[in-house]
């Protein structure tokens, strides 16, 4: 398939490339701006032009090589979500944000927002970690809000299962200084504290990392940021975890790519995701879809 400008219905983006090879969509219509990476279908950067500051955060110190994730943005964890349930040498979160991706349409619509659907590889390290036959694609609106649409279909002759998740950085002022509402009174499983139980008395606040897998929730998040004087609402459909993450100052040194020190109080994780008890089943001839939707409204 051609990647050359003329292929395509838009004339809100440009293709550009890297010293290492890597290609980026870059978006600037009337509505927005925004950064996609196609190693991962990696959404790099997105801002309405009405909004003052960059809706994702993007590390200064992320790497733009082949094979490794872009720490920031809206990486794809597909078709697992974590580790690998039985083998510890394949990629954290799967394998979908380090593989590579075609373009295969861009369009401009009416309302002044650019569509752009892209669908994997399948390269002979995807078939060599997953040996049942699919199709991955995610179908992108950039415009005031930005949309997203991963679809797994399966082309097996048997179901399988899949975890999945859009591990979205979204940029702050603090980390101390937000709250996030809309996972009051729901359950949530603990990876600092062994993976225990409990349910979310109250909004979230922060002063320590936290990495929470919220269950069986399909609510929207708020994201309260006095500091940037702007909520951001994340909605999605058919995700039923929501996992919220900061890793602190010490986890973030050990990363190596969070950026420079004191960095990393400038985001939050906030993810729409199917994994743990939520995993989803893909059966024969079926399309699943993991829809999230992004907003911001200045206050």
């Amino acid at each position: 398939m051609g990647t050359e400008k003329n292929n395509f219905n838009s004339k809100s983006f440009e293709l550009i490339e890297n010293n290492n090879g890597q290609k980026f969509v870059v978006i600037n219509n009337s509505l927005a701006t925004a950064k996609i990476a196609l190693q991962g279908a990696h959404v790099m950067q997105w801002k309405p032009h009405a909004i003052k500051h960059q809706v994702l955060w993007l590390s200064s110190q992320a790497k733009y090589i082949e094979g490794r994730s872009i720490r920031g943005g809206v990486p794809i964890c597909w078709p697992w979500f974590g580790a690998h349930p039985t083998d510890g040498s394949f990629c954290t979160h799967g394998f979908a944000r380090v593989i590579p991706w075609i373009i295969q349409s861009i369009d401009d619509l009416e309302s002044g927002a650019t569509q752009i659907k892209l669908f994997m590889v399948q390269t002979s390290e995807v078939t060599r970690q997953l040996s049942y036959k699919f199709e991955l694609k995610i179908l992108i609106t950039i415009g005031k809000s930005i949309h997203l649409n991963l679809e797994t279909s399966n082309l097996a002759a048997q179901p399988f299962t899949i975890g999945e998740g859009y591990h979205t950085y979204f940029q702050i002022s603090d980390i101390e200084k937000i709250r996030i509402s809309g996972l009051e009174n729901v359950l949530y499983s603990d990876k600092i504290n062994t993976y225990q139980k409990s349910k979310q008395q109250s909004e979230i606040t922060f002063n320590d990392e936290f990495d929470r897998a919220y269950l069986n929730t399909q609510n929207s998040c708020l994201i309260y940021d006095e500091g940037l004087k702007r909520i951001i609402t994340v909605k999605k459909e058919f995700s039923d975890t929501t996992v919220v993450w900061t890793p602190w100052e010490k986890k973030a040194k050990e990363m190596g790519d969070m950026g420079q020190d004191g960095e990393w109080r400038t985001m939050v994780c906030v993810e729409n995701v199917n994994t743990l008890e939520n995993a989803v089943i893909v059966y024969p001839n079926q399309t699943h879809s993991l829809i999230a939707e992004y907003l911001v409204q200045e206050i």
